[in-house]
This record gives structure tokens, sequence and C-alpha cells, in this order.
């Protein structure tokens, strides 16, 4: 109903009160801005809006993710899975009967058997094992899952990331951090509801179609922030543009916006309306969320980070920073492990470089109180042989068959160690999980039946984990 439906009802329009018009023109508009206050505090969704939070299939373990994606393949038998029989047979070829019909992206696969590199303790009330390489996990492992059983589809770079991130090999699926925010929505309304970091020499592979939104609304696909300086370029107002101006500029564009919207009904269109309005207030809001100086010096420490230089360590405190604001997924992508030669120099460098703040992020998430309810993922595309690559000994190439990821948080059991490859690192011998069940998983935590959140596209409905996926309840709280 409108204004006008009730002007005359009954009512002497000289003597209408300023009472009736609040509460009656505009379906009241002091119920609106009630509704807006509650809407600030988490109270009340607004249907019209594509991020407002939802409810779930089931009560949720974890209500945000944090997703620490090591681009290039880490080398399991370098970091956790220690294979001293693959010590014992270095220099030999595999035996026959396990090399047979196997495919490598690079390698024959005849070539001989390579040793772990570095050496391997067990940690922790847990007795978890882990490299030398990785001191600062070490002494977080009684909060971690670490998950020796995982396999994929893929042995190349964009295939695999493109797989791990979005169920799929083939391009234009909707991202695992989309699919989050299609199902959960957003807590926060001054940043994007999915970040997404690349830190490291390169970007991944598989470029943006690793958070992309696939054929769900783009305002569910990552926004991508740099680590220093602006989050996101051109978030300032250019020389000129005051803020009256932008503002009444960004009113007009909502309304014609809004029309066409009643007009068409094109998702699309909200996405654009939401995305001009969160970029006003990321003016506000991001510059904010940046300034790691606020930060106290223990933290600082804690982390490893320096205000004003990029790293991996400021992207992993400045995730916790959005986390803590309500961003619902965070993503970084650290590339690259791709360690086909050069494997010892150029692992030791990877691990300098990301141990320390990904440790920290485990234990400053538990002293806050919101590990219990953030999801940490840790981890690559696949694996690497245990046969060398090359005519060296320093070397090794990609391996679907065996990988090692590590969970934390978020409905996932502490301090465990699940699943199990062969002797010599090359199989899952014992708790298998494929990339589709550790999405199914993740849905679980998030408190959704992967089975039942879909979106329909092309006549058939479509869902993160196709026709495949069981949820690991091993990992699970």
């Amino acid at each position: 109903m409108n204004c006008q439906d009730h002007w005359y009802q009954g009512r002497d329009p000289g003597r209408t009160s300023r009472r009736w018009f609040l509460e009656q023109c505009g379906v009241g508009l002091g119920a609106l801005a009630l509704g807006d206050l509650l809407r600030d505090q988490g109270y009340a969704a607004n249907p019209a809006d594509p991020l407002a939070p939802r409810a779930t299939h089931h009560a949720p373990k974890a209500k945000r993710v944090l997703y620490l994606f090591m681009a290039g393949a880490p080398s399991h038998l370098e970091l956790f899975d220690n294979k001293p029989q693959l010590t014992r047979y270095n220099g030999t070829p595999p035996p026959a009967a396990l090399i047979k019909d196997y495919r490598a992206a690079f390698i024959k696969p005849s070539a001989k058997l390579l040793g772990p590199k570095f050496r391997f303790a067990r940690h922790g009330k847990s007795g978890t094992e882990v490299s030398e390489l990785l001191p600062h996990l070490a002494r977080v492992v009684d909060d971690i899952a670490v998950v020796k059983g995982m396999t994929t589809d893929a042995f190349n770079h964009a295939p695999g990331q493109i797989l791990m991130s979005t169920g799929s090999q083939i391009f234009g699926r909707p991202s695992l951090g989309s699919w989050t925010c299609y199902g959960l929505g957003s807590e926060s309304r001054d940043l994007p509801a999915f970040v997404v970091f690349s830190t490291g020499k390169k970007g991944p592979s598989g470029g943006s179609s690793n958070w992309g939104s696939g054929f769900l609304p783009t305002v569910y696909q990552g926004v991508q922030f740099r680590s220093s300086g602006e989050p996101v370029l051109y978030l300032s107002n250019p020389p000129g543009i005051d803020g009256s101006l932008q503002h009444d500029s960004l009113d007009a564009l909502n309304a014609l916006n809004r029309v066409h919207q009643g007009i068409v009904n094109d998702p699309e269109i909200a996405t654009r309306i939401s995305s001009f309005e969160m970029a006003y207030r990321m003016q506000a809001s991001a510059p904010e969320v940046m300034n790691l100086a606020q930060e106290p010096a223990h933290i600082l420490s804690l982390y490893g980070a320096e205000p004003g230089k990029s790293s991996f360590a400021n992207t992993c405190l400045l995730a916790r920073r959005l986390l803590e604001r309500g961003v619902r997924f965070v993503q970084i992508f650290h590339e690259s492990w791709d360690q086909h030669g050069n494997l010892v120099h150029d692992i030791k460098e990877n691990c300098r470089d990301t141990d320390q703040a990904c440790a920290a992020l485990v234990a400053d998430l538990k002293q806050r109180g919101m590990l219990e309810d953030t999801l940490i993922v840790w981890g690559g595309e696949f694996g690497r042989t245990p046969m060398v690559e090359g005519g060296g000994d320093d070397g090794r190439d990609h391996h679907p068959n065996a990988f090692t990821m590590w969970l934390a948080g978020g409905g996932v059991k502490p301090g465990i160690t699940f699943g199990e490859s062969d002797e010599l690192g090359f199989q899952v011998v014992k708790d298998r999980v494929h990339v589709h069940d550790l999405h199914a998983t993740i849905m679980h935590l998030l408190g959704f039946d992967h089975t039942r959140l879909t979106y329909r596209f092309q006549g058939r409905d479509f869902r993160l984990t196709d026709v495949f996926g069981e949820v690991v309840k091993g990992l699970i709280t």
C-alpha cells in the first residue's frame, strides 16, 4: 500500500497527523527505520539485499572461512607425510605394480624414488609429525587436523586449482567462496562478503576463475584486495569530486538502476546497485581495516608483520581484521610451491614466508574466541611425486594420487591426523578424502546439506559438489 490509498479514508485532510504520516506512508517510515536499525544489529534481513544473512539447513559450526591456498602444490613428503621407507629406497626404481598405468605431468613413471629432504619430529600432546621446515605450525598442532588422505582428479595447475576452488575442472563454475556467500549472505554492510589476496611470486595459474561467481549473480564473486596502499584501485575520489557530489551522483544512478530493475528483474542490476553502494561505504571502512599500525606490537610480532610492507604475514593479519568485521570468506593465494627443481632452496623459502603467519592465525583467532566458529583451510591443488624429476635429486613432479592439507576451527576435530598414504606416499590407503568430499564437509560445517544448496542454470540445478561428495564425519567434532 502507499500513502494515497489511505489519505482520505475516514480522515479530514486538514487534520492529518504527523504520527499517522510516519506510520502509514511508504509502508511505514518508522517501520523502515526500525528495520534498518535491526539489520545493522544483525536481527533482521532485507529480502531485496542479495547479501542479507540467511538461514542454514542445520545449525552451523562455522560462520566464516579463511582459505590459505598454497598454489603450485606443496610437497607433502617434505612437510607432513614422513616416509622412512622412501628414504630407505632413495635412488631406486619404484615397484612396477605401483606405477602401472600411472599418468604424470612431466616425468616418466619409471623415474627413481627420492627420499624426503628434511627431518620430521612429533609435536604436541597429539604427537603429530611435522617437518623441521614448520617450527611455528608445530606449536599449534593440537589445534589442527592434518588430512593425509587427500586426492584429486587433476595433475596440472590451472585445472587442479579450478577443481579445488569450484568443484570442476571446467572454467566458469562458481567458486567455493561464492557458494558460501550465496548460501549465508554477509555479516558486513561496509566490506565485501568475499575478499581475495594474492601473494608470492605470481598469481594462481587458474587466475580469477578461482574466485569467480560463475553462473551465480556476480554480487557473490570475490573482490581482490591489495595488501598495502589502497585495497582497491580508484577507491579515492579524483580531484574536484567531493562527498556531496558523489552522494548525489550515486543516488541518481541507483534510482535509474532500480527503475530498470523493476522492468527487467535482472539480478545483475541488483549486483550493480550493491557494488556502487559498497564502494561508497568502503571509502570509509577499507582504509581503517587496512591500517595495521592500529595493531599492538605483540600481535605484529606474533605474525611477523610490518605495517606498510607487502608480505604474506601482513596479508594474514589483514585477513583476521576482515573476518572480525563480518567478512564471510577470505582467501589468500600464495604462489608458487611448484618445485620441479631447486626443491630444497625454494621450499625453505616458501616456509619462511608463510609458516609463522599461518600458525599465528590459529593462535590469534583462538585467543580472541573466534577459532571455534572460523574454519581455516590450508593446502594446494595436489601433491608431489615420490619420484625425482630430472637428472638430479632436487625436484618432484605433480602428483594427484595422495597429498596433505590441514584444517582448523569451525567444528573440525583438533589434534588429529586423518587418512594415510602408503609407505612411499604414492597412494591413499586409508580414509581417502577427495576434493568433492572436502567441499561437502566444508558446506556441512557452514550449516548446509551440500546436495540441497543448489542454483538453477541452463535448465538444471547445479551444486558445488556436482553429483559427488560425502561429508567426512571423522573430521567433525
